[in-house]
């Protein structure tokens, strides 16, 4: 379907450069799959098998050379939503379907649409998806216990101060420790895996000086395996079908979002150019595979992705090399992972949700104090007090709205009068302070679309009421004309043209044109009465005045007069 072009020009370098670049991004993965999984409400061992299975095929069968793909942030509200509401298994199944519709979309070439989702509303439930999985770890980083994991952020905050009382202080010093690697290692060594190391610091501490004083991944989970799980495909029915297909979506949707985001970072750091849809059926395939051995939904991984290309990555290959030095990871040294304290979990999974809360554009969104302040803050709340599904519907929906009210006020109609009657110079056109009996013109700017075809209708009636014989639009201006638009001009044409009256359109615009060719609206006004220019509207209109309408007008003398007798000699100049 698509020509790859993404490993041409392969060398032996460039293959050393993606394996060491593929390495140091599994050392970032690790860690991240682990407590991904964790806050996503399932054992750690499945971000893992996440990371190495659908690492290696969105960078075999993705659209973009650099991408890295595995568990994220973003998806950990909703996944845990659907864990805690239909469970593990159905979770899978939901990761699945969101699969297929992520292949749909790439064959049906929607990737190029999920540009245009406003910013108001990806800023909006990114940052509460911030909120959630930062407060979601204040249970692991004070070492609370017998928290209940619910579903909405209210019933957390409730079930973490109920709990308040079980606080461990040798969690919240391994906790503290934890912080203080990733805040100060990047200043002093900036090349070191700080993930890894603010993992392994206060594992081995916790190990020596305080043994089982707190909750570690062994104790909580029984451990992770060293091997993958075999093949198993779900149980899929129709019910879990309907039942499941609105969380499929809104996965699907969200991996689509941050998958394609990703690629425009990645594309903006090294030059390249990234194929949306197949980026799109790459990461649509990988949820379909990942499933079946037990992994979790999966997408493009900004913060992965830029070590990829910082380490010196050429091809895909290095995403490849991350899914197998993930496994030979996993295969060699699962059981170590059991003494990981979920502490040390917590502090890593604040700072991913405080770099991904997006504050400076927040802030920029919010000081704007206009529609998209108010989807910004509409879609926030909802994200952290319902649900990412909700949020995203009312986002969009809300995000229509002020978009169709902000192009509603777009159109502007007005009466307009020639000049330059005085002078032998090419026809210009001004707003009217005056008004001829007979001849109206008016300038219509603006989309004629169903959020303004009753403005449009409203101005233009009160034209009918006074009764002028000639009524030309011009309409050089007009971008587009949708059903309603048609609609009220034809409505607007009809009750013209029974009281006599004669319309005359100009420099009507291809989409337009086109529009009233299939309504039939062209023949009804009439070929000859539609003008490329103005100037050819007028002189016909004038002419039509001089022989029919000015000698028997009551309001003679007018500038107005003047100026349609010298556009109406012109006129028959140019005729004989």
């Amino acid at each position: 379907m698509f020509r790859d072009d993404r490993f041409s020009g392969l060398t032996l370098s460039d293959v050393r450069k993606d394996l060491i670049a593929g390495i140091t991004v599994g050392i970032v993965a690790i860690p991240l799959g682990m407590a991904f999984a964790i806050a996503s409400g399932v054992n750690p061992e499945y971000g893992i098998y996440t990371t190495v299975i659908a690492g290696i095929l969105v960078a075999l069968l993705g659209g973009s050379r650099f991408q890295i793909a595995g568990p994220t942030g973003a998806f950990i509200p909703i996944l845990l939503a659907v864990v805690l509401q239909y469970g593990y298994e159905n979770l899978l199944i939901a990761g699945l379907l969101a699969g297929l519709i992520l292949v749909i979309m790439g064959i049906f070439k929607i990737g190029n649409l999920i540009k245009f989702i406003p910013r108001s509303v990806t800023i909006g439930f990114t940052a509460g998806i911030g909120v959630i999985i930062f407060t979601g770890q204040i249970g692991n980083f004070f070492g609370l216990e017998n928290v209940e994991k619910k579903e909405y952020f209210h019933e957390t905050m409730i079930e973490l101060a109920r709990q308040a009382h079980t606080v461990n202080g040798y969690s919240i010093l391994t906790a503290i420790i934890g912080l203080a690697c990733i805040i100060i290692i990047p200043r002093i060594a900036p090349k070191v895996p700080v993930l890894l190391i603010a993992l392994i610091v206060p594992t081995v501490i916790a190990m020596f000086f305080y043994p089982a004083k707190v909750e570690t991944i062994g104790t909580a989970y029984g451990g992770i395996p060293n091997s993958l799980p075999s093949f198993q495909f779900p149980e899929i029915t129709f019910e879990k079908i309907l039942l499941l297909w609105k969380p499929a979506f809104i996965i699907a949707f969200l991996g689509g979002i941050e998958s394609l985001l990703s690629a425009v970072v990645a594309d903006g750091m090294t030059g390249k150019r990234h194929h949306s849809n197949r980026e799109l059926i790459g990461q649509g395939i990988a949820n379909i595979v990942t499933p079946l051995f037990g992994g979790i939904p999966a997408t493009g991984a900004i913060a992965r992705t830029a070590t990829n290309i910082k380490s010196g990555a050429r091809t895909p290959l290095s995403g490849v090399f991350q899914g197998v030095f993930v496994l030979v990871t996993l295969i060699l040294f699962a059981p170590y992972a059991s003494y990981i304290p979920l502490a040390s979990m917590a502090p890593i999974l604040m700072i991913v949700a405080w770099n991904m809360s997006e504050r400076k554009v927040f802030w920029q969104i919010l000081q704007l104090k206009k529609g998209d302040s108010v989807v910004l803050i509409v879609t926030f709340l909802l994200t952290v007090f319902v649900n990412l599904t909700v949020a995203v519907e009312v986002g969009l929906l809300l995000a229509m709205l002020s978009f169709i009210i902000r192009m509603s006020r777009s159109l502007d109609i007005e009466k307009m009068i020639p000049k330059n009657h005085l002078q032998d110079m090419p026809q210009d056109y001004a707003i009217a302070d005056r008004e001829c009996p007979q001849f109206d013109i008016y300038t219509i700017e603006g989309p004629l679309f169903f959020g303004t075809a009753t403005k449009f209708e409203q101005t233009l009636s009160r034209v009918i009421n006074r009764r002028p014989k000639i009524l030309l639009l011009r309409m050089n201006r007009v971008p587009f004309i949708d059903a309603t638009g048609e609609n009220n001009l034809a409505s607007l044409v009809t009750n013209f043209q029974k009281s006599k009256g004669i319309i005359l359109v100009s420099g009507i615009s291809e989409q337009p044109l086109n529009i009233l060719k299939t309504s039939g609206l062209y023949e009804q006004i009439g070929g000859e009465r539609i003008f490329s220019t103005t100037e050819e509207a007028v002189e016909h209109g004038a002419s039509l005045l001089k022989k029919h309408l000015c000698k028997s007008c009551q309001q003679k003398n007018n500038v107005e007069c003047h100026a349609f007798q010298k556009v109406s000699k012109r006129a028959e100049t140019v005729t004989e």
